[in-house]
């Protein structure tokens, strides 16, 4: 996925995503640092922690038709040694505290 389109999708972050990204940023989880809209071979991960090589998604309501691309999406990056985990707009909304445990969790989970 090009560094252009990249660019465009963090113009056009949805409300879920930039209420995340406000909590991400600038090492605010535990010290971690992630980017957004970041781009792994043909995809962009809505953020990624390079240094624990652990994507997060964040998905809207098209995602319920789209369960196999994402399905495929996600297989193709953990063959390439990422993880990923994916959160419903309606929970970061609604339990962004909860989601940032989830997070936290898996973060510290590559340390094992």
């Amino acid at each position: 996925m090009s560094v252009t389109t990249a660019r465009n999708l963090r113009r056009k972050m949805t409300e879920a995503e930039l209420k995340l990204w406000n909590a991400l940023r600038d090492r605010q989880l535990a010290g971690h640092k992630f980017r957004r809209q970041h781009p792994i071979g043909p995809y962009v991960a809505d953020f990624y922690c390079e240094a624990k090589r652990l994507i997060v998604e964040v998905d809207g309501g098209q995602h319920t038709t789209n369960k196999q691309a994402d399905a495929e999406r996600t297989e193709w990056l953990k063959t390439r040694s990422y993880r990923v985990i994916r959160f419903w707009n309606s929970d970061v909304l609604t339990n962004l505290e909860g989601v940032q445990t989830v997070i936290l969790s898996a973060l510290e989970q590559s340390d094992e």
